[in-house]
Order: structure tokens, then C-alpha cells, then sequence
């Protein structure tokens, strides 16, 4: 069981995470925080596309009410 475990964490810490070594030994504060703003730009763009269909929805309900 515990060569499993090791296995687990064999592939994360030596497979999956190699890209996140590289932009942490970097000397640029930018470059290194890409990922970062990827994330944050996705996430701003997701937010904004749920605030607009939110205020489709409030209005179809609203003028289903008046009607």
C-alpha cells in the first residue's frame, strides 16, 4: 500500500507540478506569476459572462411578471 501512496506522489511531485519548479526558480516577477494571470483572466471573463446571463434571466422574469 504504501509503494502506492509513493507512486501518487512520484507523479505529482516529479511529473505533473515540473512546470511550476521552472516559473518558481525564475528571477522576473511577471513571467513567473503567468499562470496566475491566466487563471485570473479566466476567471474574470467566466464572472462577467455569468453577471450578464444573470440579468437576461432577472429580466425575462420580470417582464413575464408584468404580463
Amino acid at each position: 500500500m504504501r509503494a502506492f501512496f509513493e507512486a501518487i506522489e512520484d507523479l505529482f511531485v516529479n511529473g505533473l507540478f515540473w512546470p511550476y519548479d521552472f516559473f518558481r526558480f525564475m528571477e522576473n516577477w511577471w513571467t513567473s506569476n503567468t499562470v496566475n494571470w491566466i487563471f485570473l483572466l479566466i476567471g474574470s471573463v467566466a464572472m462577467v459572462y455569468w453577471l450578464l446571463q444573470l440579468k437576461k434571466f432577472i429580466l425575462a422574469i420580470t417582464i413575464e411578471k408584468i404580463q
